[in-house]
């Protein structure tokens, strides 16, 4: 890791070096899980709810760590250690200083909805050209962006990284890291509404990624979104917007839905238009390749590259995923959920042919009216005609309520995860497509691992997993 000294790591986050003798050598990485830590690696022991990570201190020493950070000193450190008042704010000025060492170019990505797939589709299509890193899995908050950029090799390229927040002031610490050089931003929903509220707190609050962006730097946003297209200004230049509206920068016509198979569109880009074949399933992904799209074109990639980066997407496990059975197909879409993520994923549930079941649960941190916003996804749900609802959890009883009362078919409500689970071999029918999706607080991941390992179980068929690419 350039320049990544435990000389230069305390003086990034003002701690004191204690009992340091090789101040020259580099730290081969940076992580806060011991069970991860490898000869030459600096730990930094957070506190967590769970655990603390100063209990694995010695641990991590014995390992061969090149140090650790810690806010309490052990008893007897087998090695040099990195004192300091808070863990969680030094792993993200750690962060911030290995950020600056790099020659990278990073593209950052906000949005109430569609962070992750547009993620996807960006480092598609940047890695036809440039050696690319993006972020894993859900490691886009204030632990998880540190340690992104600290994973890093020291080769890239191009980083894509989602930056995903609940409260003010975290993207400012966010942007502070990441000094994005392209930020995206798909959307402005009704996320978080509990501690931003209201739509307009949540673009306040997103557009604080704006604040350590590169001199430089581009602005790319949804033209189509009605708060995002009042951006008119960035650092004295005009975003790039991307969209369905001709009015765009980048735009999109021509879009054919080939139900859980995908889309095709063509991209207008300038003069140029490319037909291209968007492999994940829901016309709100025409949106995500878009910005892909955006990305590709301020970073020199020609109209072929950018195609061929849209159209090599795989899906991502819990964010609309598709999962072929012999007798069935599961739309694994568990990860998260809000109200409009909520919409769109029930958008693709009723693309499929036959008997539509959407399983779904409690969505969390939508403030004074999480009531009315269930029954918005009820009603929603009802209106287009989806032939049954499961549901757990105490807010989706609005949900069902509203459901019921609008006219779908068949509505279960049950207490908890568990009752719904156990009642589901006999509430689900041969041929049926299953939409499963809550917040990640409802653990409807167990949900999703339950119904392929019991296909698997009763040797009806091997499960196939495909990626729509």
């Amino acid at each position: 890791m350039k320049n990544m000294t435990l000389e230069n790591i305390a003086r990034a986050c003002a701690g004191k070096l204690v009992g340091a003798d090789v101040l020259k050598a580099q730290a081969a990485g940076v992580c806060v899980d011991s069970r991860k830590v490898k000869p030459g690696y600096v730990f930094v022991a957070l506190r967590g709810e769970r655990t603390d990570g100063h209990r694995f201190i010695e641990e991590v020493q014995r390992k061969g760590a090149l140090g650790v950070v810690c806010e309490k000193l052990p008893e007897h450190p087998a090695g040099p250690c990195i004192l300091v008042e808070d863990c969680f704010t030094a792993l993200q000025r750690i962060g911030e200083f290995y950020r600056q060492q790099l020659d990278v170019c990073v593209v950052g990505i906000t949005g109430s909805v569609g962070k992750t797939s547009t993620k996807e589709f960006v480092a598609s299509v940047l890695a036809q050209k440039y050696k690319v890193h993006r972020t894993e899995g859900n490691y886009n908050n204030e632990i998880g962006v540190p340690l992104t950029v600290l994973a890093m090799p020291g080769d890239t390229q191009a980083a894509v990284l989602e930056m995903g927040i609940n409260h003010f002031g975290e993207m400012h610490n966010l942007s502070r890291i990441a000094r994005p050089d392209i930020c995206i931003m798909t959307n402005i929903g009704q996320c978080h509404l509990e501690y931003l509220g209201s739509r307009e707190g949540i673009l306040r609050a997103k557009s604080e990624i704006f604040d350590f962006m590169a001199p430089d730097g581009t602005v790319c946003v949804n033209g189509d979104d009605d708060l995002l297209s009042g951006i008119r200004e960035v650092k004295g230049k005009e975003p790039l917007t991307f969209g369905r509206n001709p009015k765009n920068g980048i735009w999109a016509k021509d879009v054919v839905n080939k139900g859980l198979f995908g889309s095709e569109a063509v991209i207008c880009l300038g003069q140029e238009r490319l037909l291209v074949r968007i492999p994940l399933p829901g016309e709100h992904m025409v949106y995500n390749a878009l910005a892909a799209a955006a990305a590709g074109s301020l970073l020199g990639l020609s109209g072929e590259e950018i195609q061929k980066g849209i159209e090599a997407v795989g899906a991502t496990k819990g964010r609309s995923h598709v999962i072929r059975l012999k007798d069935r197909v599961l739309i694994d879409d568990c990860y998260n959920a809000n109200p409009v993520s909520m919409e769109a994923a029930i958008d693709l549930l009723c693309l499929a042919e036959g008997r539509k079941v959407a399983i779904l649960g409690d969505m969390f941190e939508l403030g004074e009216k999480e009531k009315q916003m269930h029954e918005r996804v009820g009603r929603y749900a009802a209106e287009k005609g989806v032939d049954c609802i499961l549901a757990a959890g105490d807010l989706s009883r609005a949900l069902c309520g509203e459901a019921e009362r609008c006219g779908c078919r068949e509505v279960r409500h049950f207490d908890s995860r568990d009752g719904l689970t156990e009642a589901l071999d006999g509430l689900l029918c041969p041929g049926d497509t299953i939409l499963v999706k809550a917040s990640h607080g409802m653990g409807y991941e167990k949900i999703v691992e339950m119904l392929c390992g019991d296909i698997v179980k009763s040797s009806i068929s091997q499960e196939t997993k495909v990626s729509l690419a």
